[in-house]
């Protein structure tokens, strides 16, 4: 099988297995049914939670050309650089630039809140990708609730046992930016890097057809 053929199937066992009514409609669907595809996870079906302006803000930024911060190099490399190239946006990490290792030094903090530190002239318009850290998260809140950035989308989705679930709990309880998340421990790289990926696959398609 082609690999177009493979990803086309297992998305027709996906749909055959969660028969209507679904739990997602629309767009939303396409977006957990491909992470699902990614994890084979079907339990995220209770528990991907969406922002009721996450895909359509999404989608705008990314029509845009807009920059994607990623909290991890495994997150950046996940996301499918064909589709983001065509919508003309950039996809950057700060992890392991040498002055976010050495303030995270100074500063006895994680690397992944001292990247945010690094980003965060850059974060208002952006979409913020946290598939690992948790500390990442937290850091992107405490600067929206001081007004010092304003994400077009943050797609908080850390995987883990200590604060991944308290992080994600802590971005439910803001309205001010979309978002998508999963309740509780599950997460991950590759499932923020699906959320994107499809986003960007939606985006494409309707740019093809204006």
């Amino acid at each position: 099988m082609k690999p177009a053929e493979i990803e086309s199937t297992s998305f027709a066992i996906i749909d055959s297995e969660v028969p209507e009514p679904r739990p997602f409609q629309g767009e939303e669907w396409l977006v957990v049914r491909r992470m699902i595809h990614t994890s084979a996870d079907f339990e995220l079906l209770s528990l991907v939670r969406f922002h009721p302006e996450a895909v359509r803000r999404g989608m705008e930024a990314l029509s845009k050309g807009c920059l994607i911060v990623a909290d991890t190099e495994m997150a950046r490399v996940g996301m499918t650089r064909n589709r983001l190239d065509r919508l003309g946006c950039a996809v950057d990490c700060y992890i392991n630039l040498p002055e976010v290792t050495e303030k995270a030094r100074k500063d006895g903090t994680t690397r992944a809140a001292s990247a945010v530190d690094y980003a965060l002239p850059r974060l208002t318009g952006s979409i913020c990708v946290v598939g690992n850290a948790p500390t990442s998260l937290f850091r992107i809140l405490h600067w929206m609730k001081e007004g010092r950035c304003s994400p077009a989308l943050i797609v908080g989705i850390p995987v883990g046992f200590v604060n991944a679930a308290e992080s994600k709990e802590a971005l439910m309880m803001q309205n001010e930016t979309p978002y998508v998340t999963i309740q509780g421990r599950k997460g991950g790289s590759s499932l923020a890097a699906a959320v994107v990926n499809q986003m960007a696959e939606i985006a494409l398609g309707e740019k093809s057809r204006q």
